[in-house]
C-alpha cells in the first residue's frame, strides 16, 4: 500500500460519510470496484478546489482517511477512479466530482449541463471526460448539537392513529395567519396556527411528502417547471433547503427539529414519505452525481444479461439494489438518522415492494424487512408501505410483514365506486362495501394482520383532490406539459352532468354531501384512516389530477376559500371516532355473545339480516351495520348507509337510540332521539351514526 499523502491519516472505515470527532474529520465511502478514491476540498462556498488527496486505506470495500485539524464547515467532494466499461455496468470517470451518499448538507444547486454526464451525450459508450467540479453538488461537514429539551414521541396506539398527508410548502404557503417569511416551510408547519388546525381536526400524525434533498428532472427544467412533490431524491440525510426559511444548513436542520418538537408537544407524530426505490440519477442517459460514479453496478439493479441498462421498477429510470449489503446499510443508516437525530416517528415508503425484492421477486421475509424488525431504533416506529411497484408481481397489498401499515387501494376504489358510481351491473356490491369498511378482512385477516394495518383513504396526493373527485369527469392536466396524457383520465362522479365550478345550488349541495359521506365512511371505518390535506377545506386543483410539477396556486391550499362547514364536519367525525372508536382493532366473528348480542351484524333497511344473494345484489345501495362490541363506546353503535339517489327509510333495532351524526347535514349535526323499532329517513348519498342508550356519547 502506498504511504498516505502528507497530512492525511488512515482513519476508520466507519461510520460512513464525514464524521468530526473534535480534533479532525474521518471520511469513509463505499465502492467495491473503485481502484482509487480522491477527496477534494473546496472553499466555503464550494466554488474553488483548494486541495486534493487520496483516501489512503481500503477496508472491506470502504475507502477511508482522517484529516487532523479539519472541522465542520469543510466543503468536499469525491472522485472515483476505476474502469469505464458500460458493457459490464462500470461507469467510473474521475473527471466527475461526486456527492458523498452520506452528506448531511448539500452545497450548490444542480445545473443541467453536459459536463454533469459521465457519458458523452452524443456517443453514450464514450466517457465525457470534462471536469464538472465548478458546478457539481458538494457536501459540507456538519456537527450539530440541538437541545431537545423534554421532547417525547407521542407513540399513538395503532388503533387511535389518524394520518394526515401534507406537502410542507403547500400546506402553509397561502396561510395568512402565518408570518410571510415562514409560509411554505418547516417553520410554517410548526407555527401555532398550523398546529392548532391539526389539533382542531383531531389529527394524530402528519405524513410529510418527501423532504429529502431532491432534483428537478431535466425535462421539467426545460419547460420551466419544478418537481414540486419531490419524489426524486439524491441525498438521503439532507432536508430540502427549499422547504426551510433558514438559509444555512445548520439552522435548516434545527428548523426541522423545532417543527418536530412543536408537533410532538401537541401530541402529533411526524412521519416522512421516503423514496428509496430510485435516485435522481435517472436512467442510462442520466447525469453522474453520486451513486453512478461511485459504483454503478453495486448501487443499482442492472438488467440481466444487459448491464448497460437498468431494471426500471420505479418508472423513473433506475432501481436501487437493496439486495446489496452496502445499499441496505445506506437505507438503514438513513432511517436511523431521521429517527435518532431528527426524532421522527415513522416512514411511508414510496413503491415499497422494491425494498423487498430479491432475485426472484418480492419476499415478505426479505433482508430489508428482517433488518428493520431486529433494529432497536426502528422496530418500534410506524412503517407504512405503498404496496405496489411497476415490476412483475409488484402489487402486494396485504403482503407486507405483520406490524406494517399499508395503503389500501381496494378501500379507495370500492368506496369511490359505491358512493359515486351510478348503479350498474358489475359495480361494487354491498358485500364489497362491507369488507372494505371492515379493514378488508378478506385481504388482511388470512395473513394474521391487524385491522389497523389497513390504511383507508379515498384521495391522496396522487390523483384528484376530494373536491375535484366529485366535480370533474376527466383530468385537466394541460399545465403539466404532456398534452393532458398524464394521470388517470376517467373519474366516477355524480354531479348532475355539470363539470367543474358551478353556481347551481343543487349541484353544490350534492358535491358537499358527497365529500362529507366519503370522509365520514373513511374516518369511521375499521383500520387507520388517512386524510389528504385540503380535503377538509374543499381544496381544488382545477381538475389537475397529477400536479407533481405545479409549484403554484394549483397545489397550494387556499385558506381564504376554506369551507368552514366541512372543517367542522371533519372535526366532529374525528371526535366521534376518538370517543367511540366504532370498530375495535380485532376481527369480528359475527357471532352472538353470552347475552345473544352479535359483535357485528349487517341488516337490510327493514331490519332483517342481510344474507345470501342479497350481499351480491348489483343494484342495492342501502344497508345497516350494528356493532355490538365497539372499540370504545360502552353500548352498541349503529351505522346506516344510503348510497342511492333517493332517500331511504331504515327501521331501527329495539332499544333507545341517539343519532350522533348525519352526513347530509353540512356540519353533521343529528338530533333524532327515541325508541327503536321505528323508521328513520336517511337522505340520498349519506350515512348516519346512532348510539344505543348507555354508550356514553352525545
Amino acid at each position: 500500500m502506498r504511504a498516505p499523502p502528507e497530512g492525511i491519516l488512515a482513519g476508520r472505515p466507519w461510520p460512513l460519510g464525514a464524521t468530526w470527532d473534535g480534533k479532525g474529520v474521518n471520511f469513509a465511502v463505499f465502492s467495491s470496484m473503485a481502484q482509487r478514491m480522491e477527496l477534494c476540498l473546496f472553499d466555503t462556498r464550494g466554488h474553488h478546489e483548494t486541495r486534493r488527496v487520496d483516501l489512503p486505506t481500503r477496508s472491506n470495500d470502504v475507502w477511508h482517511g482522517y484529516l487532523p485539524g479539519a472541522a465542520p464547515g469543510l466543503v468536499y467532494g469525491l472522485r472515483a477512479h476505476g474502469p469505464w466499461r458500460p458493457d459490464r455496468g462500470h461507469l467510473f470517470d474521475p473527471s466527475k466530482l461526486l456527492l458523498d451518499p452520506y452528506a448531511r448538507e448539500v452545497v450548490g444547486q444542480f445545473i443541467w449541463r453536459d459536463e454533469q454526464f459521465g457519458a458523452d451525450r452524443r456517443f453514450p459508450l464514450n466517457r465525457d471526460g470534462r471536469d464538472n467540479a465548478a458546478i457539481a453538488l458538494k457536501a459540507r461537514v456538519t456537527a450539530d448539537a440541538f437541545d431537545w429539551g423534554d421532547d417525547r414521541r407521542p407513540d399513538t396506539p395503532l388503533e387511535q392513529t389518524v394520518l394526515y398527508e401534507l406537502h410542507v410548502k403547500g400546506f402553509s404557503k397561502l396561510q395568512q395567519a402565518v408570518p410571510e417569511p415562514l409560509r411554505g416551510t418547516f417553520a410554517g408547519l410548526a407555527h401555532p396556527e398550523s398546529v392548532a388546525h391539526l389539533r382542531r381536526m383531531g389529527i394524530t400524525a402528519v405524513n410529510l411528502m418527501p423532504v429529502f434533498y431532491a432534483l428537478d428532472e431535466e425535462r421539467l427544467v426545460q419547460m420551466g417547471l419544478h418537481n414540486y412533490w419531490g419524489y426524486n431524491s439524491i441525498a438521503f440525510f439532507c432536508p430540502d433547503p427549499a422547504l426551510a426559511s433558514a438559509r444555512d444548513g445548520a439552522n435548516m436542520r434545527n428548523e426541522f427539529r423545532r417543527m418536530v418538537c412543536a408537533l410532538h408537544a401537541a401530541g402529533i407524530e411526524v412521519l416522512l414519505d421516503v423514496v428509496f426505490n430510485h435516485t435522481a440519477e435517472s436512467g442510462e442517459s442520466g447525469p453522474t452525481i453520486c451513486f453512478r460514479g461511485l459504483d454503478n453496478a453495486a448501487y443499482y439493479r442492472l438488467a440481466a444479461g444487459m448491464p448497460m441498462r437498468y431494471e426500471n421498477l420505479s418508472g423513473c429510470g433506475n432501481t436501487l439494489d437493496i439486495r446489496r449489503p452496502q445499499v441496505l446499510r445506506l437505507v438503514m443508516d438513513s432511517l436511523r438518522y431521521w429517527v435518532a437525530d431528527m426524532h421522527v416517528d415513522g416512514f411511508r415508503f414510496d413503491l415499497a415492494p422494491v425494498l423487498g425484492r430479491g432475485d426472484h421477486g418480492f419476499e415478505q421475509g426479505g433482508a430489508f424487512f428482517t433488518a428493520v424488525a431486529q433494529d432497536p431504533v426502528l422496530c418500534n416506529v410506524k412503517m407504512i408501505a405503498e404496496p405496489w411497484d411497476l415490476g412483475h408481481g409488484g402489487y402486494q397489498v396485504g403482503g407486507f410483514p405483520r406490524g406494517w401499515f399499508e395503503w389500501n387501494d381496494k378501500f379507495r376504489d370500492t368506496m369511490r365506486a359505491f358512493w359515486l358510481g351510478h348503479t350498474h351491473e358489475g359495480g361494487p356490491t354491498r358485500g364489497d362495501f362491507a369488507q372494505r369498511l371492515c379493514a378488508s378482512s378478506d385481504v388482511f385477516q388470512p395473513r394474521s394482520r391487524a385491522p389497523a394495518e389497513s390504511v383507508n383513504y379515498v384521495v391522496s396526493h396522487d390523483g384528484f383532490t376530494l373536491r375535484d373527485l366529485v366535480s370533474y369527469h376527466h383530468r385537466r392536466n394541460q399545465a403539466n406539459g404532456e398534452d393532458n396524457r398524464d394521470g388517470h383520465n376517467h373519474n366516477l362522479s355524480v354531479n348532475a352532468g355539470i363539470e367543474g365550478p358551478s353556481a347551481d345550488a343543487q349541484v353544490l349541495q350534492l358535491r358537499g354531501r358527497l365529500q362529507r359521506v366519503l370522509l365520514a365512511a373513511t374516518l369511521l371505518s375499521q383500520g387507520t384512516p388517512m386524510v389528504c390535506a385540503g380535503s377538509e377545506l374543499g381544496h381544488s386543483q382545477g381538475g389537475n389530477n397529477n400536479p407533481y410539477c405545479q409549484d403554484n396556486a394549483t397545489t397550494w391550499i387556499d385558506w381564504s376559500e376554506a369551507d368552514g362547514d366541512l372543517q367542522a364536519f371533519v372535526a366532529r367525525v374525528l371526535q366521534l371516532r376518538h370517543d367511540a372508536l366504532p370498530f375495535a382493532n380485532h376481527w369480528y366473528s359475527g357471532l352472538p355473545d353470552a347475552l345473544g348480542l352479535h359483535d357485528l351484524a349487517w341488516l337490510e333497511p327493514d331490519g332483517r339480516p342481510l344474507q345470501g344473494d342479497a350481499w351480491r345484489d348489483p343494484v342495492a345501495r342501502a344497508l345497516a351495520c350494528l356493532i355490538g362490541h365497539p372499540g370504545r363506546a360502552t353500548a352498541p353503535l349503529l351505522l346506516l348507509f344510503n348510497a342511492g339517489a333517493e332517500a331511504q327509510s331504515f327501521r331501527l333495532p329495539a332499544g333507545v337510540w341517539q343519532a350522533l351524526l348525519d352526513s347530509a347535514e353540512p356540519r353533521g349535526r343529528a338530533r333524532w332521539h327515541g325508541q327503536g323499532e321505528v323508521s328513520v329517513g336517511v337522505a340520498a348519498h349519506s350515512l348516519q351514526l346512532f348510539a344505543a342508550a348507555g354508550a356514553g356519547l352525545a
